[in-house]
């Protein structure tokens, strides 16, 4: 009587460790930004339910270190905010292994004014406040130099900041601020460059914008996991529920022109 419970007992554990992997094989933790990035995924996160049993939970952030570090520590299966510089950037820096597994929308960074209506008004010794994360500093900074209004060593570095910069003729001052306070700090300063991101809910549109990346960007958002992960069944079926014309519609319903699809 013993061997045999011991033994119903041994099936029931093995049946319980089955379908404990079975559950986590049918479900992903994915990080996104707090905004209509989120409401992206969910249209997505529910395309991968209703096509492949998947079970979605979107985990919000409100700044753009986090998501990565949660991946990192397995709290997170995926996320998705980021582009490829700010995630080479982030392995550089601090050695995750992190893999692409799939590519979303490109969203244009602009310039904006509270102040100003045009390029040509900024005054001298102009306050212009940028991204403090490494790759969209960069970014704002190229833009900047392709305008005319400053000159930099190396306009291909990609994670240029303002000690890059080799000629500054209008004496601009330069302000390193987290990418979620730029829309608070726009009333305070000639121009900021805001990340749509952060820019949609603030009521800021492409339209608005002074200075604004084209539809060529090379910055396109990813779905990113941990090395080896991108092979993972639920991680494709969740890029393919992405990479739809449902998550197309739903991008052109909050943003219109400003998401671009990266995977076309």
């Amino acid at each position: 009587m013993r061997n045999i419970l011991i033994g119903t007992l041994a099936t029931s554990v093995l049946a319980l460790a089955g379908a404990t992997a079975q559950a986590d094989e049918h479900s992903l933790k994915v990080g996104t930004v707090a905004g209509p990035e989120t409401e992206v995924m969910q249209v997505a996160a529910d395309k991968a339910e209703r096509e492949y049993g998947l079970d979605v939970e979107i985990i919000e952030f409100t700044d753009y270190v986090t998501p990565n570090a949660a991946l990192a520590d397995g709290s997170l299966d995926a996320n998705a905010y980021q582009h490829e510089p700010y995630m080479r950037s982030m392995v550089e820096d601090r050695g995750y292994d992190f893999a692409i597994a799939g590519r979303t929308f490109v969203y244009p960074i602009g310039a904006y004014s509270a102040k100003h209506d045009s390029i040509e008004e900024l005054p001298e010794g102009s306050t212009i406040a940028l991204p403090n994360d490494p790759s969209n500093e960069g970014r704002a900074l190229i833009l900047m130099h392709h305008q005319g209004l400053i000159t930099l060593d190396d306009p291909s570095n990609l994670e240029a900041t303002p000690i890059d910069i080799a000629e500054n003729p209008h004496d601009f001052e330069f302000r390193e601020i987290e990418a979620a306070q730029l829309p608070r700090v726009l009333p305070d300063v000639d121009m900021a460059f805001i990340n749509n991101t952060f820019a949609q809910p603030a009521g800021l549109t492409l339209d608005d914008a002074l200075i604004k990346e084209g539809p060529e960007s090379p910055y396109v958002n990813l779905i990113v996991v941990r090395e080896g992960d991108q092979e993972r069944e639920a991680i494709q079926q969740l890029v393919d529920a992405y990479q739809s014309e449902e998550v197309e519609a739903k991008a052109e319903e909050l943003f219109g022109p400003q998401a671009v699809p990266g995977w076309k």
